[in-house]
């Protein structure tokens, strides 16, 4: 028998300038370091302190992925440059195009590399061969927050997109349809979005991988007839049975599957949920808790709906916009910290080149971010060098409007979200 002890974990943390902690470290040793003595657990082992009572409560809410039980973690393209495109034209140009070329040719027409385990230039094109090309199978594709835009997707493995998940995307596009878009780990800040497109692995994680949870299932389409559109009675919806039953009997009636999806997107657009649970989000799925207050629950659901509509820029309340584009010249977003995209305070404006404008832009909505990404930002800085068309500037200034209203709803949803850790299913 082993005469090992089972070995300590012991904890502690130094903050401030580097010269302070140099400073610090020549004047402590290990016995003169006060330590905190950790009791790492199942199932994460975690070597850093947590609340143990707050992990007790928030591990009885109901886990996201144990909600929607059908999820897949967002499409893998190995070649954004190449399936990811601005239009439905400019997708279906690229489609014929390249798969008509000599494969090294196309690898050096399109600036391909290598290829990769996964991803073969050969493969590719063999995929849009297979399947025609066929103009149908230029669809919407979720890239980054409120940024949707177009790929060629046949759902064949390691083919045109190296991995395109079809075990749910292929439900986003069986008929109308939403989904959940959440990482299950961040380093960077939470974040969670609706969507009605199938969508890519980093739509709302900036350095960590998103999961996409729809809330309707369709019934099953082999390759043939991936794109065929399936009448609303087929669906069923994506919840677990247990899930929806514990609520029927809280509240005297079963929610409807909408119901459930906009009272969960409330409490993940919660302020004070998501501070609460800063630490846990970041190690794992959120769970949320579902209460068993049946008023509480249609209140927080209605605000989460008008979330809903509002992040998938078709709510009512999108009109008027918030803001305008002034300014004269040709719409070409900029380069540079005096031609490009930047943002001023005192004007509330945020130019995309020397001249032309959106206005006005308050500074929580510039500073506005989704799972890492600055919006505002992020949405004008990828169109660098790119004429906005009138198309562009409407959906810019409709996403202005959507979060403008967004902040205004938070605060509702924090006014009420407290109470729903009171009496859970």
């Amino acid at each position: 028998m082993s005469d090992k002890k089972p070995a300590r974990v012991f904890h502690t943390d130094l903050w401030g300038a580097r010269q302070a902690k140099y400073d610090w470290l020549d004047k402590h040793d290990r016995a003169h370091t006060d330590w905190k003595e950790l009791n790492p657990k199942t199932p994460f082992h975690l070597f850093i302190p947590l609340d143990e009572t707050l992990d007790v409560a928030y591990r009885r809410f109901a886990s996201i992925p144990a909600i929607f039980p059908v999820n897949s973690v967002g499409i893998v393209t190995a070649r954004d440059a190449l399936t990811i495109h601005w239009s439905r034209e400019e997708t279906w140009k690229t489609v014929t195009v390249f798969s008509r070329m000599e494969p090294e040719l196309a690898r050096e027409g399109f600036k391909l590399g290598k290829d990769v385990q996964d991803w073969k230039v050969p493969l590719a094109q063999k995929d849009l061969l297979d399947s025609g090309p066929n103009k149908d199978m230029v669809v919407p594709v979720l890239y980054r927050p409120f940024d949707v835009r177009y790929t060629y997707y046949t759902g064949q493995s390691c083919g045109f997109i190296c991995r395109p998940r079809p075990e749910v995307m292929r439900h986003m596009l069986a008929g109308e349809n939403v989904a959940l878009v959440t990482p299950k780990q961040h380093k960077d800040e939470f974040g969670a979005l609706a969507t009605e497109s199938i969508g890519a692995h980093k739509a709302v994680a900036a350095y960590d991988i998103n999961y996409y949870f729809p809330l309707y299932l369709y019934p099953s389409a082999d390759k043939a007839d991936l794109f065929a559109r399936h009448d609303d009675a087929e669906r069923v919806a994506n919840l677990n049975a247990a899930v929806v039953s514990a609520l029927a009997r809280a509240h005297g009636r079963a929610p409807s599957p909408e119901e459930i999806f906009h009272y969960i997107y409330a409490v993940l657009y919660a302020p004070a949920y998501r501070a609460k649970y800063a630490e846990f989000l970041r190690i794992d799925f959120p769970r949320v808790p579902l209460t068993a207050d049946a008023a509480l629950f249609a209140k927080l659901a209605d605000l989460g709906g008008r979330l809903t509509e509002l992040h998938l820029l078709r709510s009512a309340d999108l009109d008027p916009p918030a803001c305008r584009f002034e300014g004269q010249g040709d719409g070409r977003v900029g380069r540079g910290r005096t031609e490009g995209v930047r943002y001023e305070p005192a004007t509330q404006r945020v130019y995309v080149n020397a001249a032309q404008y959106f206005a006005p832009v308050a500074e929580d909505v510039w500073a506005y971010r989704v799972g890492g990404y600055q919006v505002c930002e992020k949405w004008l800085k990828d169109r660098t060098d790119r004429r906005l068309a009138l198309d562009d500037v409407r959906t810019y200034c409709r996403i202005v409007t959507a979060l403008k209203r967004t902040i205004a709803l938070q605060e509702q949803i924090d006014a009420l979200y407290p109470t729903a850790e009171a009496d859970t299913v």
